[in-house]
């Protein structure tokens, strides 16, 4: 493949509840759900994304993510599932599909996240990347980012094979599509296709219809443990029967789409792309679904309890202040850290930090992710207090804890204007690049650095404690480093 596989679409947060029922509600005749298990995980345009990054590919998503815990949780996941995430602005709630079940069977969903809302403008690192892909697949949901005027247009001029996943309250495929996957009342319904005839039949006019339409090289009917139905330039369809498969069939259809995909970015048919797509969902479908198809997700970071200054801390809070700020035009800072032993060094940058924009998010690292930096002796402060003691900054505006290595995925979710270092990267010569300068730049925002105080350092600090030195030996009163920002991108405040 020449470049990444990019899936586009809207993105939702699924969360399968299980349970046992063994009594009825007193006050009402329903039944009552005694939770056992809580399992998160992507939906809809994100789990075709982490279906074709389990097989190995270079995989990226374009997608509306909103400023809450919920956009926060979906970062966490796509990250860990190695799926590269390009994040346009979303106004209002991150959309949640919850499944509430009982040996395995569905025995209610309930949906949140309100009204569907607008996707933000997409950088111009967006759509270079669709400029660039092997193959592009369109997972729509019906939430506005297939029909993004900036996003189709770029679809258009595109090279790269594109398949088109419709949803009826989306928009048309874009003119020229190679291969769009309606599923059997998705096809019926978007080709307005009277009712009559046999299944076969109908489906076969559905496609044809529908392949008129929208200019579409072909357009594959999937027809659930049946297999799917293929209509293209020929006027005799082909029928790819599924083996016998029977399982939960939720994120089936992601699945097919997302194979056939990978198939035509290694160079496939298109009738040999939909063989392998049958293939790989019956498989996803008899082997347990969505379940048993995706590593277990990384655990949620339990927000810290803290008695003052706690509305600044966690996911809710960073997201509100992020939302406040962007609605006004402002600017958004963001750093992290361990912040371990918090000390005049760890103030210095963060106040210069705090100048920069019109608000600081800091990214904490969380204990275990501590622990796995600097080893199992550290933290010696826990992530409650460190948070605590951060939140109580007048400089500081919110925390955010973070459980993973690297704060990829929750700068992802923030997409901040600026990413502030503290160090000597200004002073070591050359043209060095910080980590995170090319997530920064999907969205168009800038790393930067800002001096610390000499002589200042948490390692240093314990150890003088350990041997009982005086502590003005370790930080004493060395002078501040030249006073010198250096941005990775011009324009930069």
């Amino acid at each position: 493949m020449a470049g990444p596989v990019v899936v586009l679409g809207d993105t939702l947060l699924d969360r399968d509840v299980e349970g046992l029922v063994n009594r009825l509600c007193p006050d009402s005749p329903v039944p009552v759900l005694d939770e056992t298990t809580s399992v998160d995980r992507p939906g809809g345009a994100g789990l075709a994304a982490v279906f074709a990054a389990a097989q190995g590919a270079e995989v990226a998503l374009v997608t509306a993510v909103a400023d809450d815990a919920g956009g926060a949780r979906l970062g966490t996941l796509l990250a860990a599932a190695g799926v590269q995430l390009y994040a346009l602005p979303l106004a209002g709630a991150t959309p949640e599909k919850i499944r509430l079940r009982v040996r395995g069977r569905v025995l209610l969903r309930h949906d949140r996240g309100g009204s569907t809302g607008v996707p933000g403008e997409p950088s111009e690192a967006v759509l270079r990347l669709l400029a660039t892909a092997s193959a592009i697949l369109v997972s729509d949901y019906g939430r506005g980012v297939a029909g993004h005027p900036a996003l189709r247009a770029a679809l258009a001029a595109t090279r790269a094979p594109v398949v088109w996943d419709p949803h009826p309250r989306g928009p048309a495929a874009i003119p020229g599509v190679h291969l769009a996957t309606p599923n059997e009342p998705e096809a019926r319904e978007l080709a307005k296709t009277p009712p009559g005839g046999s299944r076969l039949a109908n489906a076969s006019r559905s496609a044809q219809a529908l392949r008129r339409r929208w200019q579409a090289g072909a357009v594959a009917v999937t027809l659930g443990g049946d297999g799917a139905l293929l209509c293209h330039a020929g006027s005799t369809p082909l029928v790819v029967p599924a083996p016998a498969a029977e399982g939960d069939t939720c994120g089936a259809g992601d699945r097919f789409a997302a194979a056939a995909t990978l198939a035509l970015a290694r160079g496939a048919l298109v009738s040999e792309a939909v063989q392998e797509a049958v293939t790989e969902a019956s498989a996803y479908v008899a082997g347990g679904g969505v379940a048993s198809a995706l590593p277990a997700p990384p655990p949620t970071v339990a927000p810290a309890v803290v008695a003052a200054g706690g509305e600044r801390i966690g996911a809710g809070a960073a997201g509100e202040v992020v939302a406040r700020v962007r609605a006004a035009g402002g600017t958004v800072v963001a750093t992290g850290g361990c912040f371990d032993l918090l000390h005049a060094g760890h103030v210095a940058t963060l106040q210069a930090a705090r100048q920069l924009g019109d608000c600081l998010i800091v990214c904490l690292n969380s204990d275990a992710g501590v622990a796995g930096l600097k080893g199992p002796e550290r933290p010696v402060v826990p992530q409650g207090d460190r948070s605590r003691l951060l939140a109580a900054l007048g400089c500081v505006d919110a925390v955010l804890i973070f459980d993973e290595p690297t704060p990829h995925a929750a700068l992802s979710w923030l997409r901040p204007d600026i990413w502030v270092k503290g160090g000597d990267y200004a002073s070591g010569g050359g043209d060095q690049t910080l980590p995170e300068s090319e997530i920064l730049a999907r969205w168009g925002g800038h790393t930067v650095v800002v001096p610390y105080l000499d002589g200042r350092s948490t390692t240093d600090m314990i150890a003088a404690a350990r041997a009982g030195w005086p502590a003005g030996t370790v930080t004493g009163a060395g002078t501040a480093r030249e006073t010198v920002v250096r941005s990775t991108a011009k324009g930069a405040r």
